[in-house]
């Protein structure tokens, strides 16, 4: 069952980078998006990159426009953030280009698995992934599900 005016973000996806370092979109995830529609890449932490589709990018451009200008770590935060991050939409082949910064970060030469998260996606490495899974899986899966409450 979908709802209205949500795009999911679901499966898994291994595609390589062009030669000209363009990634290819699943189709399944850029079918509810125009080319003009605008995402976001932004390096995680624990070593991927983390895509927010346009919905997602609505709902943080409302909450950093209710950061105040006076408040210093909220600023320091933004400005730290969106270095880093690169805004894109894809082309008529449904690719987009990654900087090579964002690349670098991820571990990204050729191969990329795309892991859809419901809401966004996420850009891994192979071997990143591989220990992603590693972490989560067989009853690591059944105690994670439960402290989410799901």
């Amino acid at each position: 069952m979908a709802l209205a005016g949500n795009t999911f973000y679901t499966g898994l996806f291994r595609h390589s980078l062009d030669d000209k370092g363009r990634l290819t979109l699943p189709s399944a995830w850029r079918h509810a998006h125009a080319a003009e529609d605008r995402f976001l890449a932004t390096p995680h932490p624990d070593g991927y990159i983390a895509v927010l589709p346009p919905r997602e990018v609505e709902v943080l451009h409302a909450k950093i426009s209710g950061m105040k200008m006076s408040d210093a770590k909220a600023q320091a935060f933004a400005a730290r953030f969106f270095s880093q991050t690169q805004d894109f939409s894809f082309d008529k082949a449904g690719r987009i280009g990654l900087s090579a910064e964002l690349l670098r970060h991820a571990g990204l030469e050729r191969e990329v698995v795309l892991v859809g998260t419901l809401t966004k996606f996420n850009l891994y490495s192979p071997a990143r992934w591989q220990q992603e899974e590693a972490r989560s899986a067989g009853e690591h899966f059944g105690d994670l599900m439960r402290q989410m409450d799901i």
